[in-house]
């Protein structure tokens, strides 16, 4: 594959609501530094904007964000913001809130049902718009979603929230949710390094009720010490990238996009050349015995 040439709309459309997206989209957390939040070293401001307005030329038409994406110097909302508006026409902004970072970085108590219009109104700020497009409600280990997502429901009917979506949730939260008012999202873990079978069971539901599922962490591998079934897997990650000439990462959001037409990645990066070949992995098709081998030795992993 030629990175160059492909544009994210080699990887399809599929609607956020009614909203129609490419389904390879952009991440924003690692547009602030060599690392997510406050870790590593913040990143050039001058090569994030770049990165962005790069992302928009090959395609991309929904971008993944935060309030709580920043580092020292760098806030992820205001890159989008600097290098992107005034926005154009059909270009998807989703937003997390919940999860609650002081102005030193350090992570406080999460958002209670009555501060989320405060989270709300802070991602308009800093994003330099009047509504927000969808807005995910980041579930911080609550047993019960309803109070939090009802809040959210009495913005959207307010219009600064045109689609609400969940995070980090049970396939029960789901059900939750869809008493209250329409999901047009669920975003999960769920990738090759492992099976999360609570990701698998949101994958499966999602199809069934045309609801978009957005796996974060998609691209990345094990991490530390690795087991036999780690490194079996990595190495048939590495052999399929080898059979087609691209980077593990490729393969990776590949797979992903493989796992239905309701799910859509949004693999973020910091480097134009990394942006280039996330993007290019939407035209990327594996074959039904690379799938195989793939999940045979995904599903080994404890």
């Amino acid at each position: 594959m030629t990175a160059e040439t492909i544009i994210a709309e080699a990887s399809g459309t599929f609607p956020l609501g009614g909203l129609p997206v490419h389904r390879l989209g952009f991440g924003a957390m690692r547009l602030t530094g060599s690392a997510a939040f406050h870790l590593g070293v913040p990143s050039d401001r001058a090569r994030s904007i770049a990165v962005l307005r790069r992302a928009v030329e090959l395609g991309v038409n929904h971008i993944d964000t935060a309030a709580f994406y920043f580092s020292s110097l760098r806030s992820a909302n205001e890159l989008i913001n600097t290098a992107l508006s005034p926005y154009a026409d059909g270009l998807v902004i989703a937003a997390k809130v919940g999860p609650y970072r002081d102005h030193r970085g350090e992570w406080g108590t999460s958002a209670r049902p009555d501060e989320l219009r405060g989270h709300v109104e802070e991602n308009l700020r800093q994003l330099g718009r009047d509504h927000l497009d969808v807005v995910y409600l980041r579930r911080m280990g609550q047993e019960s979603i309803a109070e939090h997502f009802g809040a959210l429901a009495e913005l959207r009917r307010a219009g600064l929230v045109r689609h609400l979506g969940i995070s980090a949730v049970e396939p029960r939260h789901l059900a939750e949710a869809l008493e209250i008012a329409p999901v047009v999202a669920v975003q999960n873990r769920y990738g090759l390094d492992g099976p999360y079978p609570q990701g698998a069971e949101l994958l499966r539901l999602c199809g069934e009720r045309g609801i978009a599922f957005v796996p974060y962490y998609a691209v990345a591998g094990q991490g530390g010490e690795r087991g036999a079934a780690e490194v079996r897997q990595e190495e048939e990650v590495l052999a399929v990238a080898s059979a087609h000439g691209v980077s593990p990462a490729q393969v990776r959001i590949a797979w992903t996009l493989h796992q239905g037409p309701h799910v859509l990645a949004i693999p973020g990066t910091g480097d134009p050349g990394h942006l280039e070949e996330n993007i290019a992995a939407g035209a990327l098709r594996l074959t039904g015995e690379e799938l195989a081998r793939l999940d045979s030795a995904r599903t080994r992993i404890a």
